[in-house]
């Protein structure tokens, strides 16, 4: 094992039994679970509810755990250009209830958000994202499984739907329409996306 990030994420569901999925506009684009990384000191609790807020403007309603899953780096020699392997990833996600029929705030700049059914999840998914939508629905707790990392080719995907209604313009990308992806270091790590780690995110 290598170096080791601790996040968190949550399958966040509406009350037809959807769930909520953020597809970030920049590198491979896959769908994932909303969270976030650990700060120093925080409970894996105040860390989900803190991070889903941010990045998805959802208030939730933790349900319980639905496992702790160790995301593995790929093994082998690391590609030219990156600082490092990718640090591997413990993930604790949850079950959680979206609180409310609307956010309360934006989503950050470059997440689009989309609710879908379990059984009909895109096919450009995270494997954290596929395994934990698939434990959490069949009423799995207490799951402990490793997933590993798998890198998808960069193919260009139709932009998701928004949420909600009434939110603002974005280009196909799904960026806002200033063109620019804005989007802070809070929330998901890319490594449980699958997409490239950002050196600046290593512990």
């Amino acid at each position: 094992m290598g170096a080791l990030t601790w996040a968190v994420a949550a399958v966040v569901s509406d009350d037809t039994g959807r769930v909520l999925l953020c597809q970030q506009g920049r590198g491979e684009r896959r769908y994932a679970l909303p969270g976030g990384r650990l700060r120093p000191a925080e409970s894996p609790v105040r860390a989900a509810l803190r991070d889903i807020r941010t990045e998805t403007g959802w208030d939730i309603e933790l349900v319980d755990l639905v496992g702790v899953y160790h995301l593995t780096g790929p093994t082998g020699d690391t590609p030219a250009g990156r600082a490092g392997p990718l640090p591997d990833v413990l993930v604790h996600v949850f079950r959680a209830r979206a609180a409310g029929v609307r956010p309360t705030a934006d989503p950050l700049p470059g997440c689009r958000l989309s609710w879908h059914a379990p059984t009909a999840l895109p096919g450009a998914v995270t494997p954290l994202t596929r395994a934990a939508v698939t434990d959490a629905t069949a009423g799995r707790s207490g799951v402990l499984r490793d997933v590993p990392w798998v890198p998808v080719a960069c193919a260009p995907l139709p932009a998701a739907r928004p949420a909600e209604e009434g939110r603002p313009a974005t280009d196909q990308d799904g960026r806002p329409e200033t063109g620019q992806d804005e989007r802070p270091g809070a929330g998901q790590p890319p490594e449980q996306r699958g997409e490239a780690a950002d050196p600046s995110l290593h512990p």
